[in-house]
């Protein structure tokens, strides 16, 4: 028996080697996939901040559309392990994918603005003023 295999089935005995073997499903069983988000409305504009901690730039994908907010972030991980000799003894992939979609009416699309840092993604989404809007009033004769 190797070094390696001594040390492994020790290893297995500690909670977070065992989390962390279950894969997707202890993932999605322990953690909460879901966004979190809060959502704060004033006169002139919605401020959002959604938490995406450990996604990076590249993979959050925002649209607002039918005066719908779209946030969609993917996240893949590889996970490679070597013994001492370079040796691959596990290598596991996962992948997450988050969406949430708020109704936010009237925002001027044109406007709005997004950052991102520390897992913080934040949007800013001005409402249109009156002359920005889509109707008209009509006078009844």
């Amino acid at each position: 028996m190797t070094n390696y295999l001594t040390n492994r089935n020790f290893n297995d005995l500690d909670p977070m080697n065992f989390f962390n073997d279950l894969g997707n499903f202890g993932q999605k069983f322990f953690n909460n996939d879901e966004m979190k988000t809060d959502i704060k409305e004033t006169d002139k504009s919605y401020e959002v901040a959604a938490e995406l901690p450990g996604f990076k730039k590249d993979g959050i994908h925002i649209d607002y559309r039918d005066n719908t907010l779209r946030i969609n972030a993917v996240h893949n991980l590889d996970k490679e392990d070597k013994d001492e000799k370079g040796r691959v003894l596990r290598q596991e992939r996962s992948s997450s994918n988050v969406t949430r979609s708020f109704y936010l009416p009237g925002v001027d699309e044109d406007n709005v603005k997004a950052t991102y840092d520390g897992g913080i993604l934040k949007l800013s989404l001005p409402k249109m003023t009156e002359d920005k809007q889509d109707s008209h009033h009509i006078t009844i004769d």
